[in-house]
């Protein structure tokens, strides 16, 4: 039996593997990626590698064996039918009869575009009749805190999402529910809405922001039409400035509070707190 994790040298799987490596022996653990290279240090501590493609089925075929616990992280690839991809994870799991099929999803209160994709794998999911884990991630520390740069040059946080709130948890949150459901018994056929211990609006922080850099940082709630222009202006894609733009929208609603205390509950700690993140982002 392996906990097998594909996409595992992206920013999640790492925090994946990285946090099975402490629970289980290496050898139980087949890291799928797309370039070998970019796994060498896996690689080296005696994890395997399975090298494969979402966009080639046939890199699938034998890949997972009967009693497999699999992690199928959502593909990134926006524009190449992320939805069909993850059907070739799935029907390769399904071929081979695994165990438990985990997938990164997103809340059920997420209304935005964003989600439709994850909506639709679920249901590929559940009718495939694999025992199955629906890991609904909400949103990230890193979406915010990875992209300070433009932040800091311009003294403002800009977004479209009033007032709404936001259950944000940093990637290691994530893994680490991920960690406990692919090691741990009793998780066939679960749904899990996974969001940090604390929700927080972007006024908030715009405040943690200004309390740590000793900059006067504000917060400019702009139209979704304002933001659209200023994300294009910036050179972000079409089809990601949608994306975007709706997230904060659905912010602005509130279908980012995501209060079931799963995530908590299945790390088995708090979820890591905004500030600590910031804190981290800033330090470089």
């Amino acid at each position: 039996m392996s906990i097998v994790v594909t996409g595992a040298t992206g920013h999640l799987g790492r925090h994946v593997v990285e946090q099975l490596l402490e629970k289980v022996p290496a050898e139980q653990i087949t890291a799928v990626v797309r370039d070998e290279a970019k796994a060498a240090d896996f690689a080296a501590r005696r994890v395997k590698l399975a090298v494969a493609d979402y966009n080639a089925p046939e890199t699938f075929d034998g890949l997972f064996a009967a009693g497999d616990k699999v992690l199928l992280i959502s593909g990134n690839e926006f524009d190449k039918g992320r939805v069909q991809q993850h059907r070739v994870v799935i029907d390769a799991a399904k071929a081979a009869g695994v165990a438990l099929l985990a997938y990164t999803s997103a809340p059920g209160s997420l209304k935005a575009a964003l989600a439709d994709d994850h909506r639709a794998t679920e249901e590929a999911l559940l009718a495939s009749g694999l025992p199955y884990s629906l890991l609904r991630n909400g949103w990230y520390h890193e979406n915010y805190t990875e992209n300070l740069a433009p932040v800091l040059e311009r003294d403002a946080v800009v977004a479209a999402a009033g007032e709404g709130r936001v259950s944000s948890a940093s990637r290691a949150d994530y893994a680490a529910a991920a960690v406990a459901v692919l090691t741990g018994e009793g998780h066939e056929n679960t749904t899990y809405e996974l969001g940090g211990d604390v929700a927080w609006s972007l006024a908030e922080y715009a405040a943690e922001l200004s309390r740590q850099t000793g900059q006067e940082i504000a917060y400019n709630a702009v139209t979704g039409e304002v933001l659209k222009g200023i994300l294009a202006g910036a050179g972000v894609p079409a089809p990601f400035v949608e994306i975007l733009v709706g997230v904060d929208a659905s912010i602005e609603k509130g279908e980012l509070v995501v209060s079931t205390g799963d995530l908590s509950r299945l790390a088995g700690r708090p979820s890591t707190p905004l500030a600590e993140a910031v804190a981290a982002a800033l330090k470089g």
